[in-house]
């Protein structure tokens, strides 16, 4: 049998020496140029992402929900810590909240201006659970769950969640927004809307799991 895997290997070595590799016959065009166009916003990766790959990304926003879910439900028959350990030197505070503030400043810039530079709904959605974990750690775990049923986060997480899929699901039958201007803040049609919805439904959805990690594990 090992001979018929040298003979095989043998082959294929003179394949790969002698014979050529076909080449496809493209027309000079530039696949990113033809995505900008499609979407009618410069970041191409926003492009893609809400809209020619906008299946995978429906299905991205849900795993995340499931995964809150999870979380959620794994931990309930657990014992809430007894006493959450903060920051409590007056430097470390300062400079937490200082970065929280900073953080929430770009998770705003990454939402709104997404689809025009480097950015989106998963990256400014990431930055504000962030800051909201720079709070979280500097803050009373009470006062933050307070502020969280306060707001209603929780209903306005699975809110934005509905209405990107019905957005989402709206644009790939056919109907779209009017484009705009290429590279000014209103253009790209749905793009800047889906962006923003995203970015709020990753960042309370980043808010419920500190909570619930806080609550039952204290500060890891």
């Amino acid at each position: 049998m090992k001979w018929i895997y040298i003979i095989a290997g043998i082959a294929l070595l003179v394949k790969v020496l002698i014979m050529p590799n076909p080449q496809a016959e493209w027309e000079e065009i530039s696949i990113v140029r033809a995505i900008v166009d499609d979407s009618g916003v410069p970041n191409a990766v926003s492009g893609i992402i809400f809209r020619n790959r906008l299946y995978d990304t429906i299905f991205e926003v849900v795993v995340f929900t499931i995964a809150i879910l999870g979380v959620n439900f794994l931990l309930a028959n657990e014992k809430p810590t007894e006493k959450v350990y903060q920051f409590s030197d007056q430097p470390s505070i300062v400079l937490a909240r200082l970065g929280a503030t900073i953080t929430a400043l770009v998770s705003i810039e990454l939402a709104i201006r997404g689809h025009l530079s480097p950015g989106g709904g998963f990256a400014a959605g990431v930055a504000g659970g962030t800051a909201i974990g720079l709070i979280a750690i500097t803050s009373s775990s009470e006062k933050m769950e307070k502020i969280y049923k306060t707001w209603n986060a929780a209903t306005w997480e699975k809110v934005s969640v509905l209405i990107f899929i019905v957005l989402a699901a709206i644009t790939l039958m056919g109907l779209e927004l009017p484009k705009g201007e290429l590279g000014t803040l209103v253009s790209g049609g749905i793009l800047p809307i889906l962006n923003i919805l995203v970015a709020i439904k990753v960042a309370l959805g980043s808010w419920a799991v500190i909570l619930l990690f806080i609550r039952y594990r204290g500060l890891l």
